[in-house]
């Protein structure tokens, strides 16, 4: 019993250097691929847009004139992590392929060079003054960056999730992948991480921001400031002052609504399957006592939820409840009207029981907690394109979508091969 028991310590001990090792070789193969001439060409102002707006007329009539509400098409979606975004995305990638928008993608991996801030050169074929409608993917957040990339018109959108929620998500998803983690005691890791966080946690540690006030580090703020710090106000201002919608995930079907009425969407621009999700097996229950410890440790983020939950209820009530309650209803409705046209069975499955590898979903290592959708069997032709495309997981759009994800692809062919 010893024996295997110090087999095993061995085992995990080789899993956890060789992803070590492994991590470093892809960042600096990426490194490498993205390398740049230094040099600063004359930057030029993006036009207003470079697509014709969706429904518009072709004559001369103005749009007042017509009363025609035309869908806006420049969008930046800042994807943050744990929050529903991917559903969000197969969202976007579909209106975008409809109305034949110009995505911004980066090269090489399905995000901008995570964690590093945002820099306008991680675009795959940027130029100063072309135009991009749509910039969505994974970054830490730099406005002045970004703004070099997308029409000054643009409509800023992200998401926020539950601070203690997201941290039970983030902890459980990246624990491989952040060392300070692997001398956790115990079975469960993340109530023990809680109990003292400070004996485990390093600000300076490798992935360590997965692990605390994740959402306030997206955005590019500092998430080891103190929760009273003043920055951290000033922070949320920030955020405030370049977004225009800031979602809810807890509130999906209300934020899609929102988000329709701003960007002057169809219902049909909103269907969706929850892309990305786990297994209720894999999911802690967090205590009352766990849940205010996740609070506690996720101060900022806490401040950040409740400031935006607030903006958006008043929203919703700009809005009006019953409007509101109405159209949701409808969603809904419509929704579960194509989970039956579309998904097999009607629900979700296991990783291992997707029969397809264009629907099989990224798994974190050492896990595979992810579950994914069968495409129904003989689904009627008018909707066997839509439903497709709705079922497909974010990489396999991506590269669908032209995008060349050689990085991302050989880390998976890695993890694939060592059977993580």
């Amino acid at each position: 019993m010893l024996h295997q028991k110090q087999r095993q310590w061995w085992q995990l001990l080789f899993k956890r250097v060789t992803v070590g090792c492994l991590i470093i070789i892809m960042a600096l193969l990426y490194s490498l691929s993205t390398l740049q001439i230094s040099f600063s060409p004359p930057e030029f102002p993006v036009p207003h847009s470079c697509a014709p707006q969706p429904g518009q007329s072709t004559s001369n009539s103005s749009q007042e004139d017509n009363n025609i509400c035309v869908p806006k098409v420049d969008i930046m979606f800042m994807k943050t992590h744990k929050t529903g975004s991917s559903t969000f995305l197969n969202i976007l990638f579909r209106f975008g392929e409809k109305h034949k928008l110009r995505f911004a993608f980066p090269s090489s991996r399905n995000d901008f060079f995570y964690p590093s801030p945002f820099q306008h050169q991680h675009v795959h074929g940027y130029q100063s003054g072309k135009c991009f409608n749509i910039l969505c993917n994974h970054m830490r957040f730099n406005a002045s960056e970004v703004a070099k990339v997308l029409p000054r018109d643009t409509l800023y959108v992200t998401i926020l999730r539950d601070p203690a929620e997201l941290f039970e998500s983030s902890f459980h998803y990246f624990s491989h992948v952040v060392p300070l983690t692997w001398r956790i005691p115990d079975e469960d890791k993340m109530a023990e991480f809680l109990r003292d966080p400070n004996q485990y946690f390093s600000p300076g540690g490798f992935n360590s921001f997965y692990l605390k006030n994740l959402l306030f580090f997206d955005f590019g703020q500092d998430n080891t400031l103190e929760p009273d710090d003043p920055r951290v106000e000033g922070g949320i201002k920030v955020i405030a002052e370049h977004f225009h919608l800031v979602m809810l995930m807890e509130h999906f079907e209300e934020s899609l609504i929102l988000l329709k009425d701003v960007l002057c969407w169809e219902m049909d621009d909103l269907l969706f399957f929850r892309l990305n999700s786990r297994k209720e097996s894999t999911v802690s229950k967090l205590t009352p006592e766990l849940r205010a410890k996740a609070l506690q440790w996720n101060g900022i983020d806490w401040r950040l939820y409740k400031h935006f939950n607030q903006t958006f209820w008043e929203k919703v009530e700009a809005y009006g409840r019953q409007r509101m309650a109405e159209d949701v209803a409808e969603l809904k409705r419509r929704n579960v009207e194509l989970v039956e046209i579309c998904v097999e069975g009607g629900h979700s499955v296991e990783a291992g029981n997707i029969r397809e590898a264009a629907m099989q979903p990224w798994q974190p290592i050492g896990e595979k907690s992810i579950v994914g959708y069968n495409l129904k069997k003989n689904v009627d032709k008018a909707y066997k394109e839509l439903c497709r495309k709705m079922l497909t997981p974010e990489i396999q759009y991506l590269t669908d979508l032209g995008v060349n994800l050689w990085l991302t692809k050989l880390w998976g062919y890695v993890r694939n091969i060592i059977n993580w």
